[in-house]
């Protein structure tokens, strides 16, 4: 009764990851990850692990990307300063 929501589930794990592999803009990635790690949450809940889930939610669709978004801010900060020294 179970398997057509554990195939679903699976589904969009595979279309989010796909998008976050193809995704080229590092800011836009995160955000896909965001998303890829609240599909894979709604999977670990789907399969019956809720502790896992919560972990997922917590690392894989917030701080991870919080991380990746402000690597990628502060990266891009000092070419904007060298380009409008120019």
């Amino acid at each position: 009764m179970d398997d057509p929501l554990i195939v679903v589930a699976l589904l969009l794990v595979a279309a989010s990851a796909t998008a976050a592999v193809a995704t080229r803009d590092p800011s836009r990635q995160a955000l896909v990850l965001a998303v890829l790690g609240t599909v894979l949450a709604v999977l670990f809940t789907v399969l019956q692990a809720p502790d896992v889930a919560l972990s997922q939610l917590a690392v894989g669709s917030a701080l991870t990307p919080l991380l990746l978004m402000l690597s990628v801010r502060k990266v891009r900060r000092p070419q904007r300063r060298k380009e409008k020294e120019r």
